[in-house]
């Protein structure tokens, strides 16, 4: 059965050390064309060049945000906002204070999002600098238990030396823990934390739902531990080159690393 939508991670599935490769493009185009719909799927938060990425690949499409808890649609109509939030899964109160008040006695880099776009961040942690960098977005420095707004998503970054293990096993629950890697950051962990049970599985099958399809009529092409049970769930996985093993394992096809086209080469198995 054809594809009619495609899921498509950021982080070393579109975007690689360089960017996004310029092979890209005239796949997404293509497919375009003929009437398959695409849809970012992320940890980042849907502002600045992640924004933009969603855009070009479907600019009046549904994409997924914060690690499944915000579900923008984007419109091209001048008289409607130009992204408008469909899902939004606050942080449950209670839980988020806990996972701040761990983030801080084990000395690790902390940020917070909010539904309306807010980036926050606790500390001037060379990581966290790093961070805005690759995002292009400049952070609010913030008491984390203190915003104006409730959180959707606290992402602790973590380096090669930090206490991983001791975050994982001391989070409460009522959080999901999402882990991710970016190649313009090399040897750090993404820990994203969202409400339990809300993810890019969750999200992605409220976006084929909007669309009216199920996920086997959908396709995700994705490098990371929190893609894993989407390429389970839809019709058509595909793995990066560049996944992890038990990545490549679970995914029906495996395409070239994201610096050598796989991307393209995986929307070349849908057309």
């Amino acid at each position: 059965m054809p594809k009619r939508l495609v899921f498509v991670d950021v982080d070393g599935t579109l975007v690689g050390k360089d960017g996004v490769p310029p092979c890209v493009w005239p796949k997404v185009e293509a497919l375009r064309g003929k009437g398959v719909r695409f849809a970012l799927i992320t940890g980042r938060p849907g502002r600045g060049e992640t924004l933009g990425y969603a855009r070009r690949l479907d600019p009046s499409g549904l994409h997924v945000f914060e690690s499944g808890a915000v579900v923008l649609a984007l419109s091209q109509d001048v008289h409607a906002p130009p992204a408008t939030p469909l899902k939004v899964e606050a942080l449950p109160e209670r839980e988020a204070k806990e996972a701040v008040h761990l983030a801080r006695k084990l000395g690790l880099p902390l940020e917070g999002y909010t539904a309306e776009g807010g980036f926050y961040v606790e500390g001037d942690s060379p990581l966290l600098q790093a961070h805005q960098a690759l995002l292009g977005l400049r952070a609010e420095e913030a008491d984390l238990l203190r915003l104006p707004s409730p959180l959707v998503r606290l992402q602790v970054l973590a380096g090669p030396e930090a206490p991983l293990g001791a975050l994982l096993e001391g989070l409460p629950s009522g959080l999901q823990a999402h882990l991710a890697e970016s190649p313009k950051m090399p040897g750090v962990r993404f820990v994203s934390l969202t409400k339990e049970g809300v993810g890019k599985l969750s999200a992605a099958r409220f976006v084929a739902e909007a669309y009216g399809l199920s996920l086997e009529e959908a396709a995700m092409v994705g490098d990371g531990e929190n893609d894993l049970e989407l390429i389970r769930a839809v019709g058509l996985g595909v793995a990066m080159g560049n996944a992890p093993e038990e990545v490549k394992r679970a995914a029906k096809r495996v395409v070239a690393p994201v610096e050598a086209c796989g991307l393209a080469e995986a929307l070349d198995l849908l057309g």
